[in-house]
């Protein structure tokens, strides 16, 4: 069985747009994987699924062989977006995404169209859809950077954070200096409740300290 170029392209196209669709969601997010890295995922696992089916001619009993090795093979790269840092673990969901990508460039490369489509759309709809509806359950991590005058500033901002409800689970102090004089910075890594927009929460708290100065707020 042999396919034509134009089913070829039809497979291997849609599983280049659909892959990228995702990727666009996480490029949206800032994540580590994003438009290029999703789309090439989908289209690689397109195109090794058709050459299992087509590349070979009927010697190859079991073409399912090729579609196997991508579902492990696809561990690794995803195993490379997952970060280990200061006891948190990041990058799990981008993990998770380029390994439903993968499958969905199967489900290309096998001419299972609606299926993939579906699929698609089932998870923008659970990154954006979903993720907006439900924001105040669960929690998210922020990395908070910033320069404070005294140790003592640092403290009071600290303790204020754990009575307001922030978990503070880890941070990090070092002194600065410069030609205007001696700063502290601090880099603290927080757990706060999930919110639409945690970056912009985090900013706006930390306005009410005059006597610290943000550097970088990570989420």
């Amino acid at each position: 069985m042999e396919a034509s170029y134009v089913d070829l392209t039809i497979r291997l196209s849609l599983a280049l747009v659909l892959g990228g669709a995702i990727g666009i969601e996480r490029e949206y997010r800032a994540k580590e994987a994003g438009f290029r890295t999703h789309f090439l995922v989908a289209l690689g696992s397109a195109l090794f699924c058709v050459v299992s089916q087509f590349g070979f001619g009927f010697d190859l009993k079991d073409s399912s062989r090729v579609a196997a090795q991508v579902v492990s093979g696809i561990g690794f790269l995803g195993a490379g977006t997952i970060i280990f840092q200061k006891n948190v673990v990041r990058g799990l969901t981008t993990a998770a995404g380029l390994w439903v990508t993968a499958a969905i460039g199967l489900a290309c490369g096998t001419g299972m169209y609606l299926a993939a489509t579906i699929a698609t759309v089932m998870v923008l709809f659970g990154l954006e859809v979903i993720n907006a509806l439900i924001p105040q359950l669960g929690s998210t991590v922020v990395d908070l950077s910033f320069s404070a005058p005294s140790i003592e500033s640092i403290r009071q901002l600290i303790a204020k954070m754990r009575h307001d409800g922030m978990d503070v689970r880890s941070y990090e102090i070092k002194e600065r200096r410069t030609s205007q004089g001696e700063f502290l910075e601090a880099n603290l890594h927080l757990k706060v409740k999930r919110g639409s927009n945690d970056k912009l929460r985090v900013i706006d708290y930390m306005d009410q300290f005059t006597d610290v100065t943000i550097s970088a707020v990570e989420v």
